[in-house]
């Protein structure tokens, strides 16, 4: 893979034990693809893990995709106990997906959405339909199509298993992404905004397909903040 370059290769014959990722940032910000939607028009060309044992890993990438996030995330993914490195990842030419990476790479990645200027707005990851396999759940478009879509891990591969429609968690310029999951009474929560920013929504999801509750008024961040802290 272009990504990973020559660092890689020694990594990969490291035992599994040896590569507990500690903490992970994004690195050589860019302009090179001006769509600003997180608030100003530069993005990011590199990824940079702290891995336990190991000196600090750089994977770079190709001059046609950037990372168009807020920070990377330390979400377990693979169910092994361990975190793996969850980003926005965008092809310049195809829009935004969800990438899965570990120290040796990118483990696993959604489709692109297939066309320039699109954007995805993660929630968070979690077993959410108890079936043992971790679920990854994001907004598609939040400014567009407002879809909420959970894809699942499995066999080293994200997915596709449900959608729902009606819900975001970002406008256009903010420069973080509201809501999260919460896990409150056992079941896992995804906490989300109506389209119309109206209300709050508390959803699971489960074998029988999605539940969505209504939990107040929308009232900026703090109302996201009391909801995720179960208030």
């Amino acid at each position: 893979m272009r990504l990973l370059g020559a660092v890689l290769g020694a990594l990969c014959a490291l035992p599994a034990g040896a590569q507990q990722i500690t903490s992970a940032a994004f690195i050589d910000p860019t302009p090179r693809y001006a769509h600003g939607i997180l608030g100003d028009a530069i993005e990011w060309g590199s990824l940079q893990m702290d891995v336990a044992g190991q000196r600090r890993v750089t994977l770079r990438l190709p001059q046609d995709h950037v990372f168009e996030d807020v920070t990377p995330r330390l979400w377990d993914v693979t169910g092994d106990g361990q975190p793996e490195v969850v980003v926005i990842e965008t092809d310049m030419a195809n829009g935004a997906a969800l990438a899965v990476y570990g120290p040796e790479g990118k483990i696993a990645e959604t489709p692109h959405i297939g066309r320039r200027n699109r954007w995805l707005a993660p929630i968070g990851a979690a077993d959410l339909d108890g079936d043992g396999k971790i679920e990854i759940a994001y907004i598609d478009r939040p400014h567009l199509a407002k879809v909420l879509r959970v894809w699942r891990f499995d066999q080293g591969a994200l997915t596709h298993v449900a959608d729902v429609p009606g819900y975001t968690n970002h406008k256009i310029g903010e420069s973080d992404i509201a809501g999260g999951i919460r896990h409150c009474n056992g079941a896992p929560e995804m906490i989300v905004a109506t389209a119309d920013w109206s209300r709050l929504a508390a959803v699971r999801f489960a074998a029988q397909g999605f539940r969505v509750r209504d939990i107040g008024p929308h009232s900026g961040r703090a109302s996201f903040a009391a909801a995720l802290t179960c208030d």
